[in-house]
């Protein structure tokens, strides 16, 4: 079983919360963010909040808001010379949800399938509205030694669901049996 308390790490901006409803103003200066990203050549991902070891034998992962999302594609747009156009912007800005994914170990190839994950927030079980997993987990860096495979496990939670200012443990429950455990403090996200 694994037990991950960690931090986050990503692009620091200066509000804080994850913004269900992003103010014309916050929307603007994401998408600043992602073209300014892009002229210095950085990679979309940089607005990706992550969390866990951030090495390749630990579990970890990411998250993506709102205005994250929308500074990711303005990254990769930018990249290619183009602009969001104001239906791309709307689409980031009315999801109904937010995508977690993380990565997992375990030592069969299908040891993800089946799994779950949950978001608690002070004893409140937050269920997704939608769970995918790798059906066929990929080789870990230490094959064939233990752990032989990591497979990630991705889900979208609806944000009317959560408080996107609570400190949050995300949980992954592999379907092997055991756990793993991210805390995060969701008002420290953009």
């Amino acid at each position: 079983m694994w037990i991950v308390v960690i931090g986050t790490w990503g692009f620091v901006c200066p509000s804080a919360a994850i913004e269900v409803q992003p103010t014309p103003a916050e929307v603007r200066l994401a998408l600043d963010r992602g073209k300014e990203a892009a002229t210095q050549h950085q990679v979309p991902e940089t607005f990706y909040t992550r969390f866990g070891d951030g090495d390749e034998l630990h579990p970890s992962g990411f998250l993506i808001t709102k205005l994250g999302g929308l500074s990711v594609m303005a990254t990769h747009m930018a990249l290619r010379g183009l602009e969001p156009s104001a239906a791309d912007i709307a689409q980031v800005i009315e999801a109904p949800t937010m995508l977690v994914s993380t990565v997992i170990f375990g030592d069969s190839p299908s040891f993800a399938v089946n799994s779950y994950i949950v978001l608690d927030q002070g004893g409140k079980v937050i269920k997704p509205a939608t769970v995918r997993v790798d059906g066929q987990a990929s080789r870990s860096s230490t094959w064939p030694r233990s752990p032989k495979f990591m497979g990630k496990v991705v889900a979208t939670f609806r944000y009317s669901d959560f408080d996107p200012n609570a400190q949050t443990t995300i949980t992954v429950f592999p379907a092997s049996g055991g756990e793993v455990r991210f805390s995060l403090n969701f008002a420290e996200i953009e």
